[in-house]
């Protein structure tokens, strides 16, 4: 007879990215919480770092004075401030926010007792290091607090940190009160990471990288030694993909012990006339601004082809993302081509002359300078992808048949610019592209499959192996999705594809697009989060199994 499997009474999950839009966490997190919510109502609560939200910014934090008074209080005792309310997100789980900057002045003292206790070298941190570090200590303390003042001792507890940046306080908390049941979940490894991101040959040589020795030599120790502890330490070390766990035991010494895809909530996807509407609207727009910018009219069928995500210029995949737009320029086109690339870059502001040239309605004429751009960065010069676009003369000439546009902002709503949020101009787009070298799972194509639009990822990502272990075939453009095969080798290769996919959605019949758009749907379906959440109570399980026991109650 198959044991019961165990269900948690509480559960805390903290994260830079709680109420804090910065990355593909938050949409893990944010997506993820109407079906825990359901499951476990008000009993499921977020820890996130308190940087001042408020009502009305895009964190989408809402504070509730009333809201868990007796947990406050205690928190307040014990001289932990924190700000309780909702996330207003589909489930309005409780999110947490708490002050960390306090504890900067006893920095010191508590990367000694890091040390004297896990072995977590703290000695090299640098940059975000010590903001992440105090935010993740607040966060085990707050949790450690609650669990002693204000929830019963026998209650069954899961505590899950993700990445290295909430590991330290999910160290300290199991030290301190190892009843509770602690899960650590690494996105991507820091040094997995940082080996692609220093052009170095990440899967050719796979086999021969010792994650300690590379901390070393990229100056990763400090975030490499939180990770490793972390993965060691906690009851249960979980990932996100098959993929990342052969990375986790190679590069950590150490196999997750559960694999949480991520999925996908069908509640931020607009249907029947609604997702028509929002289709129109979001092409109208983007045409719009094109028009604006580079002095032109595109016409009603041009192709919108996009791509987005964190700005990682290799790891993403925006170098050959940019390389197969060029390659296509310079060939036949069916139909004209608006290349998108949305991703956050070093941001100074709206442009001005592009908003008065679209508050006047006025398009057509002569270009604006630098048409290949809609807000202004403080690194015109320096930004790699801009760099490459005139190097590869992506200058949206007249004449072009394939015009780029690079939009470096947050798409919340509030650009300046487009003024729509990112869902609302993703829906516009007719073929998505995310030539990723290094993504442990694969976001955006996902929320694209969702929107029912085709797209191309590659399978150095998580998603695009789950692609076609799901299918049972090399995914291609016909199933929806096209999964393209990489490696550290075949740059051009990729290149190649790329443009071949381009031109077959450019050329395919409208019977044959709207059967993709449907497959597409289809296998997002299948990686909705009601399909996945079944590894996290497997999750849940293993960890409440291996943490220890509360103490019997002494009377």
């Amino acid at each position: 007879m198959a044991e019961k499997t165990l269900i948690p009474d509480f559960i805390f999950e903290t994260s830079w990215e709680v109420c804090n839009k910065v990355g593909g966490i938050y949409t893990v997190l944010s997506s993820r919480a109407k079906t825990l919510q359901e499951a476990f109502p008000d009993q499921i609560c977020f820890i996130g770092p308190d940087l001042g939200q408020t009502a009305g910014d895009a964190s989408l934090f809402e504070e509730d004075p009333k809201l868990l008074t007796h947990w406050k209080k205690s928190a307040a005792a014990a001289g932990i401030g924190v700000r309780i309310g909702r996330w207003d997100i589909p489930g309005r789980p409780v999110a947490l926010l708490v002050d960390f900057k306090p504890y900067f002045a006893q920095k010191n003292e508590i990367y000694a007792r890091a040390w004297e206790y896990f072995q977590v070298d703290s000695l090299h941190g640098y940059g975000d290091y010590d903001e992440a570090s105090m935010f993740s200590y607040a966060a085990g303390q707050l949790a450690e607090c609650i669990c002693r003042q204000c929830l019963p001792p026998t209650a069954r507890i899961v505590y899950q940190a993700h990445e290295w940046m909430s590991g330290l306080g999910m160290l300290f908390l199991k030290h301190n009160l190892p009843r509770v049941a602690t899960l650590f979940t690494t996105h991507a490894t820091s040094i997995g990471r940082s080996i692609a991101g220093n052009n170095k040959l990440l899967y050719e040589y796979f086999d021969g990288y010792h994650g300690d020795q590379m901390a070393a030599e990229l100056n990763m120790q400090a975030k490499h030694s939180i990770e490793k502890q972390s993965a060691h330490r906690a009851d249960c070390f979980t990932t996100v993909s098959d993929f990342t766990a052969r990375e986790c035991a190679q590069l950590l010494d150490k196999a997750p012990d559960v694999v949480l895809p991520n999925g996908f909530e069908p509640d931020f996807v607009p249907r029947g006339a609604a997702f028509t509407r929002k289709r129109k609207a979001g092409r109208a727009r983007i045409l719009q601004v094109a028009d604006a910018l580079m002095g032109t009219r595109l016409p009603d069928d041009t192709l919108i082809v996009a791509t987005s995500g964190r700005n990682d210029f290799r790891c993403k995949g925006f170098d050959v993302y940019l390389e197969a737009l060029s390659r296509l320029s310079q060939q036949p086109a069916e139909r004209p081509v608006l290349a998108l690339i949305e991703v956050p870059c070093w941001l100074k502001e709206p442009r001005a002359d592009l908003q008065t040239r679209l508050a006047s309605g006025q398009s057509a004429g002569a270009p604006l300078d630098s048409p290949n751009i809609t807000h202004w960065l403080y690194n015109m010069d320096e930004d790699r992808i801009l760099s490459l676009m005139r190097q590869k003369g992506l200058v949206n000439a007249p004449a072009s048949r394939v015009k780029v546009l690079l939009v470096p902002c947050y798409l919340d709503g509030r650009d300046g610019i487009f003024n729509l949020p990112y869902y609302d101009l993703l829906i516009a787009s007719d073929l998505c592209v995310y030539p990723s070298y290094y993504e442990p799972w694969g976001y955006t194509p996902l929320e694209a499959a969702a929107f029912k639009i085709p797209c191309v990822t590659t399978d150095l990502s998580g998603f695009g192996q789950w692609v076609d272990t799901t299918l049972g075939h090399a995914a291609g453009l016909a199933d929806g999705v096209e999964v393209i095969h990489r490696t550290d080798l075949n740059y051009f290769d990729v290149v190649e594809a790329i443009c071949q996919s381009v031109r077959q959605i450019a050329a395919a019949p409208a019977a044959e697009l709207t059967a993709m758009r449907r497959r597409a749907a289809a296998l997002a379906e299948r990686a909705q989060w009601k399909h996945f959440i079944r590894y996290y109570y497997e999750a849940y399980d293993f960890a409440l199994r291996h943490a220890r026991p509360a103490e019997p109650t002494l009377f």
